[in-house]
């Protein structure tokens, strides 16, 4: 009994031990686990701080250069309108001009203005003609529109007897500082472009990025959620079949211990009785003699003969010392052969219940170290369940702020990009308009001081000639 004592208190002592070495084990894995997932939440949040700041910010960029476009847009659409209407009332206004004022015209003017309007027409023609050249190269209905209206002030002010060119130089300077205003504007406009290109670009390859490494997330935890739930699937089935052998074992174990008692009850009644007739016999043969028996025969004979005549004497009995000692001997083997068959039997119950010990330990430290395994990868699983749910909400969101930059980027494009001409095409087209207007100008500088002299030398000729009238 305290054999088997020692025995199970050692079997204790190492189950106790490999449970704790496997304990040990196990919680340094979680510990690590659990830094790792520390850590990836912590980045998780920093990642949707910055995307949210960043999802923020962009909206109130995508809604003040939406209002931005719409305006420009508006003002865009009616500045077409505008100058729509404008031409159209010019070209109305000329064609009523050309077709109500020819009679008119020659019955106002006398020969003497019709000459001066004659040579104010020749004297005017280098600048006219040059601003409607200009036109034609550059295809610019402005400019053809300004031509037309520099022909008609000068016609207006011979007419009127007016400065042909004081009109028609404001006409120029207007159209001038139009040009420029919108080479202003252009150059504002593309800058503005390049600016929302560049960094809606910038913002679509960083929720790009971002989506892509929520993805990479996202899969690595599906790929890892799968791979979980099938190894908790087979430590179920382990620890079913586990349970299933054990079950067996512990069922054996019964059987063959019942067995055992009554093998051992058959073998200890079987050593005790014939050891019990091993006594009787070795006492019988012991204190049983047969010269004691004879003499005691043979004192009784005498003097019961004296007293009457008996009959003849029965055959004496005698002690088989041989034949007894042949059934001790039997008997003695048999003793033997059931206390070997007993030792026998005690020894193959006691390797069965080691057995069965052992085995039971060590199914209940595998059985134990495997239910701590199901607990920390169910554990696991509901982690990775949460994280895959978050960062697919995240992504969803941030994929709709991509579609919405991606819009927005689209419509940038369309602005800026999907244009009849480049900007650096308009912007030198525009410079040579203005240069054409600005030579123009110097032009009918020219032409006006031409004018002051040719006015000045009829002053003095008609000055000279009163003098001449006066003196005479």
């Amino acid at each position: 009994a305290e054999t088997e004592s020692a025995h199970n208190y050692d079997m204790l002592k190492q189950s106790v031990k490999d449970q704790l070495g496997a304990d040990s084990g196990e919680l340094e894995k979680q510990k690590a686990r659990k830094a790792s997932a520390t850590e990836q939440k912590a980045t998780a949040e920093g990642e949707l701080q910055v995307t949210t700041k960043k999802l923020d910010e962009s909206t109130k960029k995508l809604a003040a250069t939406q209002s931005g476009c719409m305006q420009v847009a508006a003002d865009h659409e009616a500045t077409i309108e505008a100058r729509k209407t404008e031409l159209e009332a010019l070209a109305k206004a000329k064609t009523v001009l050309r077709e109500s004022t020819g009679g008119a015209e020659e019955q106002t003017y006398s020969f003497a203005q019709v000459s001066a309007k004659a040579k104010t027409t020749r004297g005017r023609s280098a600048a006219l003609l040059a601003v409607k050249r200009l036109a034609k190269a550059q295809h610019s209905s402005a400019l053809a529109q300004l031509a037309a209206r520099m022909g008609f002030a000068l016609r207006q002010a011979a007419e009127n007897g007016e400065d042909p060119f004081s009109k028609v130089k404001g006409l120029i300077k207007d159209m001038v500082a139009k040009l420029e205003s919108q080479a202003d504007a252009e150059a504002t406009e593309k800058a503005y472009c390049d600016e929302q290109l560049v960094k809606t670009g910038e913002k679509k390859d960083d929720l790009e990025a971002d989506i892509s490494k929520m993805t990479a997330t996202v899969d690595t935890s599906v790929s890892r959620l799968a791979k979980l739930q099938e190894q908790i699937q087979e430590l179920q089935q382990e620890l079913g079949a586990l349970a299933k052998e054990q079950a067996e074992l512990d069922k054996l174990r019964m059987t063959t211990h019942a067995e055992f008692v009554e093998i051992k009850a058959d073998l200890e009644e079987g050593i005790s009785g014939v050891r019990k007739a091993l006594g009787i016999l070795r006492d019988y043969y012991a204190t049983k003699s047969p010269e004691g028996a004879s003499l005691v025969q043979e004192d009784d004979d005498a003097s019961f003969g004296s007293f009457m005549q008996q009959p003849a004497k029965p055959q004496k009995h005698e002690q088989s010392s041989g034949a007894g000692g042949s059934i001790i001997g039997i008997l003695e083997v048999i003793e033997s052969d059931f206390a070997t068959n007993l030792a026998k039997k005690e020894t193959e119950e006691a390797d069965a219940q080691s057995d069965y010990d052992k085995m039971s330990q060590e199914n209940k430290v595998d059985k134990g170290t495997k239910e701590q395994d199901l607990k920390y990868k169910v554990q696991e699983t509901k982690s990775l369940e949460k994280t895959i749910a978050e960062f697919t909400s995240d992504r969803d969101t941030t994929q709709s702020e991509l579609d919405a930059v991606n819009q927005y980027l689209a419509k940038v494009k369309d602005r800026c990009v999907a244009k009849p001409e480049a900007y650096e095409v308009r912007k030198e087209r525009r410079a040579r308009e203005i240069a054409g207007l600005k030579e123009a100008l110097q032009i009918l500088k020219g032409e006006a001081a031409m004018l002051q002299q040719g006015r000045a030398g009829r002053r003095q000729r008609q000055a000279r000639s009163l003098r001449g009238g006066d003196s005479a």
